[in-house]
């Protein structure tokens, strides 16, 4: 099995829209996705982007992407790497593409002089926590994340 990885270009923007439907569906939340290949192109690719991604592929096939951006940590006045998704089709999994690509991530967080390499999984997900403990990753349960969007966040805004 040949796995490669490679930074996605503009041209895989259908791909990464597959990929973030069949993730969607996967977390229970195939409803939630607004995201189109236009969007994708915009966000991903465009020259204000904050956003990268990488395609994973084994044997030549597409199997799994990762988009991660850049944070910052006050506490250590240094950038972090987040990892906003990674996905790996169900038919590649156990062959260590998943492994493989966050392996690149955390040499990409290192290459960048990154103090952290952070992601967010559901508490319901035991196959990922499994995964994520079996490499050294550590939960951080006294943080709680907070999200705002749609009307909330629009009436928040507006005062």
């Amino acid at each position: 099995m040949s796995i490669h990885i490679r930074p996605a270009q503009a041209q895989d923007a259908a791909l990464i829209l597959r990929f973030i439907k069949e993730l969607a569906v996967y977390e229970r939340a195939g409803d939630q996705v607004a995201a189109t290949e236009a969007g994708i192109v915009a966000s991903l690719f465009g020259a204000d982007s904050p956003a990268r991604a990488l395609i994973c592929e084994v044997d030549g096939e597409p199997a799994g992407y990762a988009v991660y951006f850049f944070s910052y940590s006050t506490w250590q006045a240094k950038k972090g790497l987040y990892l906003e998704d990674l996905y790996i089709s169900p038919r590649q999994r156990g062959g260590g593409a998943g492994k493989l690509m966050l392996r690149r991530l955390a040499q990409l967080a290192v290459e960048q002089g990154c103090g952290r390499f952070e992601w967010s999984v559901l508490d319901w997900n035991q196959p990922a926590i499994d995964f994520y403990l079996s490499i050294g990753a550590k939960p951080q349960a006294e943080w709680v994340r907070y999200r705002m969007d749609g009307a909330a966040l629009s009436d928040f805004a507006a005062g």
